[in-house]
């Protein structure tokens, strides 16, 4: 397989599948290749091939359906085309193998997680054939997710295994048949009829685990005995044997805990009401001390020198004495609260309790006060997690107080704008409680940290429960009950925007249209679903639908948003815009009221909202409750979950091509490529980065390298390997041999923060200089890619040599790529700097009146500079030494190679070589011989590295790194001796080569020119009839120095005095036409990416392939 699509040998095939493949109208039977990262297809009928391979991360849309065309088919999507696959022989197991491949690619997009295989799966107890280990791992996971979902498990639950049995429920004296699921932590067991029996046992509460005597009546029956003093009997037993030895297995690796505040306190405060010792009650249970009593306690539960904290509910330390509690309202509210004593009698309170259709009609009914936070905590799983992480919460505060982040700025700029009319948070108990809350989890979960509607659902979550049992609501709530809500992009919120929007169509067809019409589905969803209706209904109606929500999960969201709408139809229908829209669902959320409430009612917006002098139509909550179960209660959680699938590949691909449209809008204007030739080029950077996270030798640092806080154009960036291949593909200057050379100098060159990475904007620069501009931009940039820092020192022997006598220069150099404030206040440093010793000479009395602050007019007028573009003239260019000039000229000889053109090319640099080389041989006279021979003399006998740093500078000093002045004067002086003998053997090489008649291309200087000067130098180049481009090796110097000893070479100024200046070069260059035509032709850089496309993926060649079938 990987030979057949080119895949290297880390991408892991999951499994095959015999299908055929649609090709217009016609079939064409092959196999279906699932990778880890790709979808592959390969077909050879008849002499005719298809191969076709896609990226998972560029599906849109996996959908299976059946059509007259295509018969049971999977449509596969992507930006550019439609795939159609048809005759499986399974077809579930393949599309459900194939839903979940490309979840896990939408995951790296999402938050950059990559597929780690898991090493730890259980051996099956049966051989399976044909059966890889990745699918049982796939396998493994979807069983895994689909457990803690039902069960509202912890993340880090898995499942071991699932058998057939039948559960005794003494409540309705019947054994109800279902599933048994044992995992880790947690027996569990779900009735074959829905919503007949769910039953959650943590393996930390059980005591006895007994085989009973099996009968003709009740077949292997197991007994399962709990600390709450709770029995379960399971029957109908498979394997029971190998069920109660693995059980037992999972019990002693359960760590044993002391029983503080455990499940059994609840069933024991029913039994005994009058025990005394109420400390170790829950804070959220019905025999909590009264409000008075806590208030009058609360110094003393605070430690010495720490901040107070909420040990119980803010609810009952704010609420108010109302005579509601002893009206009709508290009446009714006793009546709730002995419903609940009933029925934790009857089916077990805490974690172990049998939930019922019973249970959920009790929860519609609105939970009672004193009960909210226990029932939460239960329903939600957030017990468990907080139960199994003793002093966790606390540890997270500890390390968080005092410590000052973006996400820490935001929360605090938040606190008072949560629920400021409840007056728990009127007062500092209230607030530091919700920010020690919002604190810890933002340290708990950096990716997420804090989003805005976190602090409206915390600051409700405080109200019935303590510090710690909010903060693990919250968890619940972020991490698996809300999945990717509260990121920086809601996504979540947009996945169950879409499934509303869906599910509008579907039972509300007549105002769907409208709504889509006005815009106001997506208005509206995020405010309800962010908040859970917190936002937009008054606080004692809300709480009501928080209730519902962590019993039925995010399905009965969807149940009561449609209700809404539903109860809005004539009035919507009729709306000419959004505004008017969103007016009468305002008005009419705002008036949603709880009768039954006993709490004072809280001010809202209804006020604001209600126009007219006709009072507002009320509406009950409960009344919305019961209408949404009648008229949406077939709603299904798998299905909820398939349509997030199906949602979340269109919205992760929408916010991709989002975060597209916004980096290439952000690069246009300062880039000569068009908005497609940029689009194109995005695509093809972001699929280099991603191949790196799956495909390179250290994929977990490429994947730590994206930040998602970082703006969308720093969010992907490559390497130099990376960048090597996407230059090796992309550039019109191809150089052979030499072009990964290049692409190491252009890489340096526009890696300006040197910390080995590039963003998509560094990387079109430099594609865009070799692409667009005349003849003198593009020249420009090759004459770049040939001085520091683009040319490394060690790529020739004797560049690192020649730093040895440039001279530090006072003067700064501008980065060619360096902003013009940057340089305008790195000046202004030195300047100070300059300043500021001056002041210290002249004496403290000087030092007091140059002490005022820069006028803030000055940075104004920096800014305004900065924010012009100011071109770089060829002026600003330093010069050009004699080795630099070497390596240009080899890879111009290396660029001609294979050209229509090349023996016009050769004779044309032949040319202009030699003419710049007299150039800069004359320019030496121009130089002070006299003091830098004194000097160089000076230099070689005393070999201090002091004096040679203080002497004059040469014209191409500014090319050298003042940071390489030691190390190379050491290198130059320490391997002097050794270093002479190879350019004397290479010149003299060239030499016999060389034509010496007239018509030669470079003769040899004169005697004269040669007398005049002290470096005895001579050059010669290959004639250009026998000069091919492979002559020119990577160690060839066609310049050579004619010194024998090392006393001669340091001695010589040939390195130091000889320079060239870009516009020598430019002016040279524009006398050959062939050179000028040859850097002004036009190369079409789209053709270019998908010529890449096809070799990057080894496409075969035949009559049949066509490049519009293949995506990715």
């Amino acid at each position: 397989m990987r030979k057949q699509f080119g895949m290297p040998e880390v991408e892991k095939l999951v499994n095959y599948y015999s299908c055929s493949y649609w090709k217009g109208r016609v079939p064409r039977q092959g196999w279906l290749y699932l990778t880890v990262n790709h979808l592959c297809f390969y077909s050879f009928l008849l002499g005719k091939e298809v191969t076709l391979v896609i990226q998972w991360v560029d599906v849109t849309q996996l959908e299976k359906n059946a059509t007259l065309l295509f018969p049971e088919c999977i449509k596969v999507s992507t930006r550019d085309s439609e795939l159609y696959f048809s005759m499986f022989l399974n077809i579930n197991e393949t599309f459900k193998l194939m839903e979940q491949l490309a979840n896990i690619a939408m995951r790296q997009l999402l938050d950059n997680e990559s597929f780690l295989q898991d090493k730890s799966l259980p051996k099956p107890r049966k051989p399976l054939k044909n059966i890889s280990a990745l699918k049982r791992d796939l396998d493994a996971r979807a069983k895994n997710e689909c457990y803690r979902a039902t069960f509202r498990l912890p993340k880090d639950e898995c499942l071991d295994g699932h058998t057939d049995c039948t559960l005794w429920t003494p409540f309705n004296k019947m054994h109800i048949p279902g599933q048994m699921f044992v995992s880790n932590n947690y027996i569990c067991f779900a009735s074959k009829a829905e919503e007949a029996c769910h039953l959650i046992i943590p393996l930390r509460e059980v005591t006895i685990v007994e085989k009973a005597d099996s009968s003709s009546v009740l077949p292997s029956p197991l007994s399962i005995s709990t600390k709450s003093k709770m029995t379960f009997f399971f029957a109908n037993l498979k394997d029971r044997d190998f069920l109660v030895q693995r059980i037992s297995d999972f019990l002693q690796r359960t760590p044993s805990k002391k029983p503080c505040s455990s499940d059994r306190e609840w069933k024991w405060n029913l039994a005994d009401p009058g025990c005394e010792e109420v400390p170790e009650l829950p804070s959220s249970s019905p025999l909590a001390v009264s409000p008075t009593s806590a208030l009058s306690n609360q110094p003393g539960n605070f430690c010495a020198g720490e901040v107070p904290t909420a040990s119980q509910g803010l609810l009952k330390l704010f609420r108010r004495n109302s005579e509601e509690l002893l009206g009709s309202k508290g009446a009714k509210e006793k009546m709730k609260e002995e419903s609940w004593n009933i029925h934790f009698f009857e089916y077990g309170r805490g974690m172990c309790m049998y939930r019922t259709a019973k249970t959920r009609e009790l929860v519609q009914k609105g939970i009672p006060e004193n009960l909210r936070g226990e029932l939460w905590l239960l329903f939600s799983g957030a017990w468990n997690e907080m139960v199994t992480h003793p002093g966790y919460y606390a540890d997270l505060v500890e390390k968080s107080m005092g410590k000052y982040n973006l996400a820490t700025e935001e929360i605090e700029r938040d606190l008072h704008r949560s629920m400021p009319e409840h007056p728990a948070f009127q007062n500092e108990l209230g607030i530091a409680a919700l920010r020690r809350v919002l604190t810890a989890y933002a340290f708990r979960n950096p990716t997420i940290g804090y989003c805005q509607a976190m602090n409206i659902v915390t600051s409700v979550l405080l109200l019935y429960c303590n510090e710690e049992e909010a903060f693990w609501l919250l968890v619940a709530l972020c991490e698996r009950m809300l999945p990717d809500y509260y990121n920086t992009r809601v996504v979540g919120a947009l996945v169950d925007q879409g499934i509303f929007e869906e599910l509008t169509r579907e039972y509300l067809p007549q105002l769907s249209e409208k709504m889509q019409d006005l815009g106001v589905i997506s208005t509206i969803s995020l405010s309800w679903f962010l908040t859970l209706f917190l936002s937009v209904m008054p606080f004692e109606s809300a709480v009501v639908i928080v209730d519902c929500f962590f019993y039925e999960g995010i399905k009965f969201i969807l149940q009561v948003s449609l209700a809404i709408l539903d109860a809005n139809m004539e009035k919507l229908l009729q709306c000419c815009d959004e505004g008017e829209a969103m007016t009468i669902l305002g008005r009419y959320l705002d008036n949603v009221v709880n009768r039954q409430s006993v709490s004072p009612p809280i001010p809202h917006l209804h006020a604001l909202l209600t126009s007219g002098d006709d009072p507002p139509l009320e509406i009950d909550i409960f009344e919305l409750i019961k209408t949404s179960y009648e008229k949406f209660s077939n709603l299904k959680a798998d299905d909820i979950e398939q349509m997030r699938f199906k949602q979340r590949l269109k919205v992760i691909q929408s916010l991709e091509d989002t975060a597209k449209k916004s980096v290439v809008r952000a690069v246009s204007g300062d880039i000569g490529f068009s908005i497609e030739e940029l689009e194109e080029l995005y695509v093809v950077f972001k699929a280099k980065y991603l191949m790196s996270c799956y495909w390179g030798n250290n994929r977990a640092a490429a994947a730590a390298r994206r930040d998602q806080s970082l703006p969308y154009l720093e969010q992907y960036r490559i390497d130099m390997e990376q960048f090597k291949e996407l230059f090796i593909s992309l550039t019109p200057w191809s150089c052979g041999a030499h072009t990964p050379v290049l692409a190491g100098r252009l890489f340096r060159l526009l890696d300006e923060n040197r910390d080995s990475l590039i963003n998509f904007k560094e990387f079109v620069t430099g594609m865009s200089g070799m692409y667009h501009g005349d003849l003198t931009e593009k020249l420009k940039v090759l004459y770049k890619l040939h001085l520091p820092p683009a040319l490394n020192p060690e790529e020739t022997e004797s560049a690192l040599e020649a730093t040895s006598y440039f001279t530090e220069d006072v003067t700064t150099e501008v980065s060619p790529f360096v902003s013009e404030l940057d340089f305008c206040l790195h000046c202004e440093s030195q300047e100070t700097q300059e300043d500021k010793g001056r002041r210290n000479e002249n004496g403290p009395e000087k030092e007091e009146k140059g002490t005022s602050p820069q006028d803030y007019r000055y940075y104004l007028r920096m800014w305004a500079k900065e924010k012009e573009s100011k071109k770089e003239t060829i002026k600003d260019l330093p010069k050009m030494s004699q080795e630099q000039f070497i390596e240009l000229c080899k890879t111009l000889y290396n660029m001609f190679s294979e050209d229509p053109v090349e023996q016009e090319l050769y004779h044309a640099i032949a040319t202009v070589a030699s003419l710049l080389l007299r150039i800069g041989e004359v320019g030496k006279k121009f130089s002070n011989k006299p003091m830098r021979k004194s000097e160089d003399y000076k230099a070689n006998n005393t070999q201090d590295p002091v004096s040679e740093e203080e002497s004059p500078t040469s014209e191409q000093s500014q090319n050298s790194a003042v940071e390489q002045q030691p190390q190379a004067d050491h290198e130059d002086k320490t391997c002097g001796d050794a270093q002479p003998e190879k350019p004397q053997q290479e010149n003299q090489t060239l030499g016999d080569v060389s034509g010496e008649g007239q018509g030669s291309p470079l003769q040899l200087l004169s005697d004269d020119e040669t007398k005049d000067d002290m470096s005895m130098s001579s050059y010669s180049m290959v004639s250009t009839g026998s000069l091919q481009c492979e002559d020119i090796a990577d160690d060839t110097v066609l310049v050579g120095c004619e010194g024998t000893s090392s006393a001669a070479r340091y001695g010589s100024t040939i390195d130091t005095d000889w320079s060239i200046s870009f516009e020598q070069i430019l002016a040279s260059m524009l006398t050959e036409t062939a050179l000028v035509n040859y850097f002004e032709k036009k190369v079409d850089i789209l053709q270019k990416i998908k010529d890449q496309k096809k070799v990057e993926r080894q496409f075969s060649s035949s009559s049949d392939y066509e490049l519009s079938s293949v995506s990715g």
